[in-house]
């Protein structure tokens, strides 16, 4: 078993230059769990939500100023057909926003001394994925990881689904900003005084949080649940960034960019969801229906079974599921404990290297192996990961990206990896020797095939090219 290779790959997210070996690959583990920083230097370093939601309100009022002029006889024909949120987007501080956000990720992965919990990180802001393909989204994708998901990774599962729930990003990607109480006052008084239906329920983050982020699908939620759960969802909404008499009624001081609770848009009266009855406390009712789903033994089973597959294959050993829920449900959903019930298990350690990279498994690897601080400008880092098949912040739906082999082990997928190495391999040239940084990146599971391949290539950049190429490389 490469159990040394497993600790720095398929825990963590491969071994640095200069690390030194990995005496006791569990202990080595378990002191990250304490040793985890959740705002290192070049997080720390970004600007926050007031920023980032200005940035889009900016937008907003430019293409609305841009609009009013395409109608004005003194804009060219040419001005006019060019599409106002291209010609705003060029110049914005939205995209630089995110490229800053993933830059900053990639620095902290690549230098993290913890790199098991920089995965974890990783893990749970893919469980509870946001997507940058909406406008107002795309600025606050690296926030919310950094914000909602890294400081919230060593508490309770309940207080990481509250702070995802709760985040700018979430309640903007999935319309919950625009969800209104059907028997709000808001709604009420839009039917009273218009004579037309009021501002509509939105049941995107509810169906999600069911289905993506605690139960599960098929366990035994039900339609009706769903909308109940909705309802006490409603008055949640993002300070600066709605429309209409949501941001009429904002309260006073709230920060543009800021989660923010308006009782005129909460649905009125109890709700009740899994047979349970909540009382219309405002705020305090989704809260209390997301507690409970934090705890709930399908959320145990959901997670475990997510958690288990990152660690061991696309189908994951059940007695490891098992005991991962029956720890979830004994302390409640405390994540270290969880952490330390997994590492501690056989299953993880049992199987060599099988499970593919993700690209960016694979890139920071390769940088961490290689002592690259940067793969060129920052504004390139997206272009970079797209090409390889995994936009940053970019699953394109809420469940994020999956784990299986098959999603990264696709010809034309490895072939884009191929390239990549043998381009950066070429800008390396003979600064590096592949026979000597081999037995330390690949360690126990360098196999003799690999090393003779290496010392065999013609130059030192195509040994790189093949270190990095290599089965036992491309894989955790």
């Amino acid at each position: 078993m490469a159990i040394q290779y497993l600790a720095a790959n398929r825990f963590g997210l491969g071994r640095r230059w200069d690390d030194p070996a990995i005496d006791d690959p569990k202990a080595w583990l378990m002191r990250q769990l304490a040793e985890f920083d959740p705002a290192p230097a070049a997080i720390a370093a970004l600007e926050g939500r007031a920023a980032i939601a200005g940035a889009y309100i900016d937008y907003r009022e430019d293409r609305q100023a841009m609009r009013r002029e395409a109608a004005e006889p003194a804009m060219s024909e040419e001005e006019k057909g060019m599409d106002p949120e291209l010609r705003r987007l060029s110049r914005s501080a939205i995209r630089r926003h995110y490229v800053d956000g993933a830059a900053a990720r990639l620095t902290t992965a690549v230098a993290s001394p913890t790199p098991f919990a920089e995965r974890l990180t990783h893990f749970w802001a893919n469980h509870f994925a946001v997507s940058a393909d909406k406008l107002p989204v795309i600025g606050f994708t690296g926030n919310y990881e950094f914000e909602a998901i890294r400081p919230n990774i060593m508490g309770t599962f309940a207080d990481l689904l509250i702070a995802a729930v709760r985040h700018p990003a979430m309640l903007l990607y999935l319309d919950q900003a625009q969800s209104f109480g059907p028997d709000s006052p808001v709604a009420a008084r839009v039917r009273r005084r218009q004579n037309r239906p009021g501002p509509g329920l939105n049941e995107n983050l509810a169906r999600e949080i069911l289905e993506l982020h605690t139960l599960g699908v098929r366990t035994g939620y039900t339609q009706a649940d769903v909308t109940a759960f909705a309802k006490a969802l409603t008055g949640l909404t993002v300070a600066g960034l709605g429309r209409g008499a949501g941001q009429r009624l904002m309260p006073a001081g709230a920060a543009p960019g800021e989660t923010v609770f308006i009782a005129q848009l909460h649905q009125p009266g109890e709700q009740v969801i899994l047979g349970k009855r909540y009382a219309d406390t405002g705020a305090k009712q989704s809260e209390a229906v997301l507690r409970d789903l934090a705890v709930h033994p399908a959320t145990a089973k959901h997670v475990a079974t997510k958690l288990a597959r990152h660690f061991t294959a696309d189908d994951p050993p059940p007695a490891l599921v098992e005991r991962l829920s029956a720890d979830f449900l004994k302390t409640g959903g405390d994540l270290p404990s969880l952490y330390r019930t997994l590492v501690a298990s056989t299953e993880p350690w049992q199987a060599g290297p099988a499970m593919f990279k993700s690209p960016w498994d694979w890139t920071v690897s390769l940088m961490r192996g290689l002592r690259l601080p940067a793969l060129g400008e920052r504004q390139n880092i997206p272009a970079l990961f797209t090409q390889l098949g995994q936009p940053v912040w970019r699953p394109g739906s809420p469940a994020g990206y999956d784990d299986k082999v098959a999603t990264w082990a696709g010809s034309a997928a490895l072939m884009q990896r191929v390239e990549l190495a043998s381009r950066i391999a070429g800008r390396i040239g003979d600064r590096t020797d592949a026979r000597r940084l081999a037995p330390l990146l690949l360690a126990d599971a360098l196999d003799p095939g690999t090393s003779e391949a290496i010392a065999r290539a013609d130059s030192p950049g195509q040994g790189l090219a093949m270190l990095f190429a290599s089965p036992a490389f491309l894989r955790r």
